[in-house]
């Protein structure tokens, strides 16, 4: 997998050979974004039951879902590949099928969401929901990339997304890969630059979505939300299937994971607080559905009432 904790400065992969690595490696945000560490759970998974004398696989996902507890598609995946293990199928085959099935994901989502842009449109984007947070193309960017290869002008804002930097350090190196217009804001520069009219819509990725619409996304998101509603702005989600979460029923019941102090405190290896001072640092925040204007999936797109409607596109 490619070290994102590295990027934009260097452009390096690293290989995980056992359970531990791959652990190591979706904690510390070597590989982040919901689809993609589920892709390396299920990957991971495998691993263990390789290096391992061990007769079950419930061990190997506990130790896998611990490391992030906000993202539901980690624990879809692993929980797809216990019931594979359970059918005595082969396990490595169940994990390259979720890699294929996330790659065809991504292409429909751009396909689907890319209709909701015009021609000029300017889109402020938070986090990084692209080709590096999932197998191939993205989420929230696949309808960027997906307007962008259709011939549709359009320009991006991103959010450089408090503290790990990941709009700045990744989502502005995808675009500019990819030769879209993108200019990097500060996270409390979008309140101004929705204010002089220069966004037309906001799109994001979601890390669980709840049966009533409610999104977990990284942290800041429910602020652009609030800012969109405020300034008459349309809010979109962009995420899977495998992202809804129907055993909750609202947003409340997310598990919200909390980050070390250190990467507030000495973010980059660099001291920016005193020494000792108290950090609150979720790595989430959830936004109500009442500021989402729809949720773009893979096999549509989904308008309130979210608890109905969400239903109705994931048995479609």
């Amino acid at each position: 997998m490619i070290d994102q904790t590295l990027l934009p400065n260097e452009f390096k992969y690293i290989y995980c050979d056992d359970l531990p690595s791959t652990w190591e490696a979706i904690k510390s945000l070597r590989v982040r974004g919901a689809p993609a560490i589920g892709i390396a759970g299920a990957l991971g998974a495998v691993l263990g039951i390789w290096n391992s004398a061990a007769k079950t696989y419930e061990a190997f996902a506990a130790e896998l879902k611990s490391a992030r507890p906000t993202a539901v598609n980690l624990f879809w995946a692993l929980d797809r590949i216990s019931r594979t293990a359970e059918e005595n199928k082969v396990l490595l085959a169940e994990a390259l099928e979720i890699i294929a099935e996330d790659k065809a994901m991504c292409r429909a989502i751009g396909q689907h969401g890319m209709a909701l842009l015009n021609e000029n449109d300017t889109i402020l984007t938070h986090c990084n929901a692209g080709g590096l947070a999932t197998s191939d193309y993205g989420t929230a960017l696949a309808v960027m990339f997906s307007a962008h290869k259709a011939g549709k002008q359009i320009q991006v804002y991103a959010d450089e997304t408090r503290p790990l930097l990941q709009g700045a350090r990744l989502t502005t190196w995808e675009l500019m890969q990819a030769g879209i217009d993108v200019t990097l804001i500060c996270d409390n520069m979008a309140a101004q630059v929705m204010k002089e009219g220069k966004i037309q819509c906001v799109i994001v990725g979601a890390d669980r979505i709840a049966a009533n619409g409610d999104t977990a996304n990284k942290i800041g998101t429910y602020n652009v939300a609030i800012l969109a509603e405020a300034h008459g702005i349309p809010f979109y989600v962009a995420a899977p299937t495998s992202t809804l979460d129907f055993a909750l029923e609202t947003g409340a019941e997310i598990p919200i994971e909390q980050r070390a102090a250190e990467e507030v405190t000495k973010g980059f290896g660099k001291l920016t607080a005193p020494e000792g001072v108290k950090v609150y640092s979720p790595a989430f925040d959830v936004t109500p559905a009442a500021l989402v204007t729809a949720i773009i999936t893979e096999k549509g797109i989904a308008r309130a009432p979210y608890t109905e409607n969400l239903n109705a596109l994931r048995d479609s």
